[in-house]
């Protein structure tokens, strides 16, 4: 039984990167659509697509190629603007490489977003 189904798209994008795939398909969902935005405007991954399949529907990803490690952080921490370089130092390989992706009362977001907005929130996953 799936849980945790922004962990499953993440785990088929990482997947399909690490085999060369150029697309891969993983189930949608609203937080998944608002990642996957995210992901594209940061050029991580290329467009995505809704395809709807009579139930929740999935989105067909386009990859660059350009993903080498991403995954959720559970248990969800919450974090402040002053502690977003604690968080990096524990998810992200270098300083000013990769994305740490929050949930704030803004909306999904990265952390330099977040650092400009000055609001904390919930840690979701990370990418680089």
């Amino acid at each position: 039984m799936l849980q945790d189904t922004l962990a499953d798209a993440l785990a088929v994008i990482k997947n399909a990167e690490k085999v060369g795939k150029r697309e891969c398909v993983t189930r949608a969902s609203k937080e998944i659509r608002e990642v996957l935005t995210l992901l594209q405007n940061n050029g991580y991954i290329g467009p995505f697509e809704f395809v709807d399949d009579g139930r929740s529907g999935k989105f067909k990803i386009e990859l660059k190629g350009k993903i080498i490690n991403t995954n959720v952080v559970k248990p969800r921490y919450s974090t402040r603007v002053d502690e977003f370089e604690k968080w990096e130092k524990r998810f992200l390989p270098a300083r000013e490489f990769g994305l740490l992706i929050l949930t704030t009362p803004k909306g999904i977001i990265d952390h330099k977003k977040a650092k400009e907005m000055h609001t904390g929130g919930k840690l979701v996953a990370f990418v680089y």
